[in-house]
C-alpha cells in the first residue's frame, strides 16, 4: 500500500524522534520504508544500523546529493501510494499514515496531499504557513466527500502522491545546479499541468522542528537561498512598477495576472537547542 521516504543529513537529534514517534508509529499499511543517509558523519550511520523493522530499506550515500536524493529513494519503493517525510518531522499521531492514505482515496481530484503542522512559533515552516493563511489569504478551506482540505501551497514535509501520478509526470526531478532547492514545488507543477491539485488535510496534524531554533543551518542549502532572493526581488521590482501604473493594480486584481510581493520577514527564532 504506502512506501514512506526520508532524506536525512546530519540531524540525528531530530531523526531519532522522527524514526521512534512517526516512523515507528505508521500502521500496516505502510509496506516500505526507505532512509536515504546522505552523507551524514553524526552518528546517523550507526544509529541507523541499529533498526531491524523489516519493512526498513536503509541507503547510505558517501555524498551529500541534497534533494536529488528523492528520485533515487523513490525509484526505490515500489508501492502504489507514496509518501514524502521530512526527517524533522518529529512527531505525529498514532497510524498517521492510513488517515492520510483514506483521506487522499476520497479526494481524486488532489494529487498532493499534505498533513496540517502543529501551531509551533519556533517552527520555521510552521510560521511561514500562519502567514499565508493569516495575511495572505493563500488557502481555500473546501469539504469534498466528507473531507475538510485548505487547498493552496503545499509544501513537501508530510505528503501522499500515488505511484501513477508520479510514474505519470516523471518523479521528483534532480537538479545539475544545487543540492539543495524546492523539489515539491516543481512536482506540484508538474502535477498542475495534468489538471489534479494540492491541498492540505486539515484534520492531521504533524510536529515539525525547522529552523535555526532546532538545528544548525546547513551551509548547502545557502546557494539556493540565495539565488531565489536575487530572482525575487528583481520579480517584485516588475510586480511594483505595474501596480504603480494607472489601473495596473485594478486589472491585475480582475484578471490575476501574479501575486502581489511579498512582505515576510522570518522572526528571530533565537539560539538553536542542538
Amino acid at each position: 500500500m504506502i512506501a514512506v521516504v526520508v532524506l536525512t543529513h546530519n540531524r540525528l537529534q531530530l531523526f531519532r524522534r522522527c524514526v521512534e514517534d512517526v516512523l515507528l508509529r505508521t500502521s500496516e499499511k505502510t509496506r516500505e520504508i526507505v532512509i536515504w543517509n546522505n552523507g551524514s558523519d553524526d552518528g546517523t550511520k550507526e544509529y541507523l544500523d541499529t533498526l531491524t523493522d523489516p519493512r526498513l530499506q536503509i541507503v547510505h550515500s558517501p555524498e551529500n546529493i541534497g534533494m536529488n536524493a528523492y528520485a533515487k529513494a523513490f525509484a526505490l519503493a515500489t508501492q502504489d501510494y507514496l509518501v514524502e517525510l521530512d526527517d524533522d518531522v518529529i512527531e505525529a499521531p498514532v497510524s498517521w499514515d492510513e488517515t492520510l492514505l483514506d483521506a487522499f482515496m476520497r479526494l481524486p481530484e488532489i494529487g498532493y496531499l499534505g498533513t496540517s503542522l502543529v501551531d509551533d512559533p519556533n517552527d520555521s515552516q510552521a510560521v511561514y504557513t500562519k502567514y499565508l493563511r493569516e495575511e495572505r489569504n493563500a488557502y481555500t478551506r473546501r469539504e469534498l466527500n466528507s473531507v475538510t482540505i485548505l487547498e493552496g501551497p503545499t509544501p513537501g514535509i508530510c505528503t501522499m502522491t500515488s505511484r501513477e501520478l508520479y510514474e505519470r509526470v516523471g518523479g521528483f526531478k534532480q537538479n545539475a545546479k544545487f543540492v539543495y532547492w524546492h523539489e515539491d514545488a516543481e512536482y506540484v507543477k508538474d502535477l498542475k499541468r495534468l489538471g489534479y491539485r494540492s491541498a492540505v488535510l486539515e484534520g492531521l496534524s504533524v510536529w515539525h522542528a525547522g529552523g535555526p531554533y532546532y538545528s544548525k543551518p546547513n551551509p548547502a542549502k545557502n546557494p539556493y537561498h540565495s539565488h531565489q532572493a536575487r530572482l525575487n526581488a528583481r520579480k517584485d521590482f516588475v510586480k511594483r512598477l505595474i501596480l504603480r501604473v494607472p489601473f495596473g493594480a485594478a486589472l491585475n486584481a480582475r484578471y490575476d495576472w501574479f501575486d502581489p510581493p511579498h512582505r515576510y520577514e522570518p522572526p528571530a527564532f533565537g539560539k538553536n537547542r542542538s
